[in-house]
């Protein structure tokens, strides 16, 4: 018994030279049209026209002014600076406008450890401390909570009031 040994010789579909240049043809120009047909597609909506209240002058120079300005001159005077200690509100201060707008951030939710508002065995602790060190603590700030409840801008009178505010949820 005698094996055969039979080689196939490696065949390709493209058998011409002109089959050839069809084929690379077609690799260039199909997707060349595929990218032209997506692209149409997504600027199909765009109204570029004049008539486009979007493009008038006025809502394009909008759009693209700058963010902000060099100015070279003279500066304004600084604000004044607040007296130390935190001045007095001109008015009585109302502590729950005052904890809406610093404290609730953190006290509402419980944030970093922090007491959350209305919670008696959390803040127990704390009250039982005296209302000095809790001024304190909020006015000068304590572990993780920073000095003022990270507004810069109240008075100690404002933090007093929210501070009073919060104790008196919990009695």
């Amino acid at each position: 018994m005698t094996e055969e040994v039979h080689i196939e010789a490696h065949e390709s579909p493209i058998k011409t030279p002109t089959q050839l240049v069809v084929v690379i043809l077609l690799a260039f120009l199909v997707p060349i049209a595929i990218i032209v047909a997506i692209s149409q597609y997504l600027t199909s909506g765009l109204d570029t026209s004049p008539s486009n209240p979007l493009m008038a002058e006025d809502a394009v120079a909008k759009r693209i002014k700058p963010a902000g300005e060099v100015v070279l001159g003279e500066a304004p005077p600084p604000a004044p600076a607040p007296a130390p200690g935190g001045s007095a509100p001109a008015g009585p201060v109302d502590g729950k406008v005052v904890y809406e707008k610093a404290c609730t951030a953190c006290h509402g939710a419980g944030i970093m450890n922090s007491p959350k508002t209305g919670d008696k065995a959390a803040w127990a602790p704390r009250i039982a401390q005296g209302k000095q060190t809790l001024y304190e603590h909020a006015i000068k700030g304590i572990r993780m909570m920073p000095a003022k409840g990270g507004n810069a801008a109240l008075s100690d009178n404002e933090v007093k009031a929210a501070v009073d505010y919060l104790v008196g949820l919990v009695k």
